[in-house]
């Protein structure tokens, strides 16, 4: 199973974020992935900088021919497509795009770092993923995306607000 996060919380070419994330989903079932599932669109509070505007976020699975490596250029291609410039950690963003899982592949070597190391912390990752594929394990953790946003008991970083879209 092939998982992407996205999220954007500034305007940019595409429009709003709700729409930023819209379009960056059609973005991902085209010719070099399929888009299988999205899950709603949650807003949430920013990671680590709290001084700006809340974030749209949804995670979506994929299926490709692709590697992980060149995925992982193609997601950084459509964060261009939005507009997207590379800047300050946690910052404001139009798009981003992050690779989550990758069928289970388990590496420490950028990139990309596989399983994304933050999937435990985030709740604006594990309860979309929950949504949309609770059949899915951490692959190092062997846990469900439930069991880890449990886990969390309130205690995350990106804090669900509430559905949006």
């Amino acid at each position: 199973m092939i998982i992407i996060a996205l999220g954007s919380n500034i305007d940019g070419p595409w429009g709003p974020p709700a729409a930023t994330v819209l379009k960056a989903l059609g973005f991902l079932d085209g010719e070099e992935c399929r888009l299988v599932r999205a899950s709603a669109l949650v807003e949430t509070s920013p990671l680590g900088r709290i001084d700006q505007p809340n974030f749209v976020n949804a995670v979506a699975q994929v299926e490709t021919a692709m590697g992980p490596e060149a995925l992982l250029e193609h997601l950084h291609s459509i964060e261009a497509m939005a507009g997207r410039r590379r800047g300050e950690k946690w910052g404001p963003r139009v798009l981003d795009l992050d690779l989550i899982d990758y069928d289970g592949l388990i590496r420490d070597q950028p990139p990309p770092i596989l399983p994304h190391p933050g999937i435990p912390d985030r709740a604006f990752v594990l309860a979309p993923l929950a949504e949309i594929a609770p059949e899915w394990r951490h692959p190092v953790l062997k846990q469900s995306a439930a069991e880890l946003l449990a886990r969390l008991g309130g205690k995350s970083e990106g804090a669900i607000l509430g559905p949006r879209g």
